[in-house]
C-alpha cells in the first residue's frame, strides 16, 4: 500500500519499523560474529597456569535497537564490568589481551584478535553494508549498490 509522504517528519515516521528491523538484524550478526571469535578464544588454547571462569565468553552484550536522535541505534560490546572475578587484572585488561592475540596475557600460539576481528568480519570486509542492502530491498525498497 503506498503512503502519502509530504515532509521529513512522516518519511522519518514511515520508516522508522524498517531502520528499527535492520539495525535490529545487522546487529545480530555483528552479536554472532563477536560470539564466533569469543568461542575461538576459548577453544583455541586451554591454559595451565589459571582456571578459567568463562566470565569473558559471557561477556557479549547484544542492545535491541531504538529510535535515538531521529534516527535508529543498536549496540553490541563487550562488558568488561561483568567480568569481575579475575585474579590481578580487570575485565578491561583481559578484552584488551584478546584483542591482542594473548591468554591471561600469555603470548600464544592461537590468536584470535577478539574485537579487530570481528570488524573485519563484519565491517571492514563489507558484508554489514550488503546485510543492509538485502533487508532494505526486501522491504521493498530500491537500493543501488
Amino acid at each position: 500500500m503506498a503512503k502519502h509522504i509530504s515532509n521529513m517528519d512522516q518519511l522519518q515516521k514511515a520508516l522508522q519499523p524498517i531502520m528499527t528491523g535492520m539495525i535490529d538484524e545487522l546487529a545480530k550478526r555483528v552479536y554472532e560474529t563477536l560470539y564466533y571469535f569469543l568461542n575461538d578464544y576459548y577453544t583455541g588454547w586451554i591454559p595451565e597456569s589459571y582456571r578459567r571462569t568463562e566470565a569473558f565468553l559471557r561477556s557479549a552484550v547484544k542492545v535491541d535497537a531504538y529510535p535515538d536522535k531521529g534516527g535508529v541505534r543498536a549496540c553490541v560490546y563487550i562488558d568488561t564490568d561483568s567480568m569481575d572475578d579475575y585474579v590481578n587484572a580487570t575485565g578491561y585488561q583481559v578484552a584488551r589481551w584478546a584483542n591482542e592475540g594473548m591468554h591471561g596475557g600469555l603470548t600464544v600460539n592461537h590468536k584470535p584478535h577478539v574485537w579487530d576481528d570481528t570488524l573485519d568480519n563484519t565491517i571492514n570486509n563489507g558484508s554489514l553494508l550488503n546485510l543492509a542492502i538485502q533487508y532494505l530491498r526486501s522491504q521493498g525498497i530500491s537500493v543501488r549498490a
